[in-house]
């Protein structure tokens, strides 16, 4: 029969400090948030007054990593919804909804994974492979310069020389041809993944 530790306690001091019982340090909310995702358990008090003042530090951190570019989770309009349910009938029931919710990821997230990597092999591509879907690319969009002003198929309309699409158009077509096909198999895959 295995015991669960107790968790660790946290001490939040008047001058906002956190200390950490078990290591006789001071810790920050980063502290806090590696604790987290490496699955410690703890909780904070109030130094002074004892309450457990856990929910609203656990809150902070979200906010600070909210506030880190690129860190964003929490959508606008999830966030405006949350605050709807403040003072609503429906607020009892949201925190189990979420907490139901938010277990099923976790315990989903490897197996969301590996559905996205089969789903979307292309993040597993090679530089060579990126720089020829690069090639061809650029060889699509050389095709509409007849579009451009001024501009003529196959004529570069800065230098006004015969572009390398028209001088290589056979093989430009070819690599239109398979990125035509990869678009498709991508498509069919997306719509597997959909549920189509």
């Amino acid at each position: 029969m295995t015991t669960k530790k107790p968790p660790i306690a946290i001490k939040k001091y008047a001058n906002r400090r956190l200390y950490h019982t078990g290591t006789s340090t001071y810790v920050t909310l980063d502290d806090l948030a590696v604790m987290v995702k490496r699955g410690e358990d703890f909780v904070v008090s109030d130094a002074k007054t004892g309450d457990d003042i856990t929910r609203s530090v656990l809150a902070q951190i979200i906010f600070e990593q909210e506030g880190k570019s690129g860190q964003n989770l929490l959508p606008v309009s999830f966030l405006r919804q949350l605050i709807g349910f403040y003072g609503d009938s429906m607020q009892s029931l949201v925190p189990t909804y979420l907490e139901h919710s938010i277990k099923a990821l976790t315990e989903n997230q490897q197996k969301f994974r590996d559905q996205f990597a089969t789903t979307f092999p292309t993040f597993g591509l090679t530089e060579a492979q990126v720089a020829k879907n690069m090639d061809m690319f650029r060889q699509s969009l050389s095709l509409f310069n007849a579009f451009v002003p001024g501009g003529a198929a196959g004529i570069d309309p800065a230098s006004g020389e015969q572009t390398a699409a028209d001088k290589a158009e056979p093989e430009a077509a070819e690599d239109i041809d398979d990125l035509k096909r990869e678009l498709s198999d991508l498509q069919r895959r997306l719509d597997k993944f959909a549920g189509k």
